[in-house]
């Protein structure tokens, strides 16, 4: 059976974000008001073929531990529904 998986990864809270950090400079350079503390993440979708949705939920755990996220400096969560 086929799962679409969606994976969001960002900053964990207590890293800095350079890239964040531009983006809210950038906003404020271009007057928007009151915006703070702008983290950049990653959103990724795949579809997988997995025996079951907890099987599909483990083997993406997996790829997010070994490759999608850097779990040090990163925090994700993950979405996995029937395709």
């Amino acid at each position: 059976m086929q799962y679409r998986c969606e994976v969001y990864i960002r900053p964990r809270a207590d890293i800095l974000d350079p890239q964040g950090d531009a983006v809210n400079n950038a906003l404020a350079n271009l007057n928007f008001q009151g915006v703070s503390e702008v983290k950049v993440g990653k959103y990724l979708t795949l579809l997988l073929e997995s025996d079951g949705q907890s099987a599909a939920e483990e083997q993406l755990d997996k790829m997010c531990q070994t490759l999608l996220a850097n779990p040090i400096i990163e925090d994700y969560e993950m979405k996995v529904t029937e395709a």
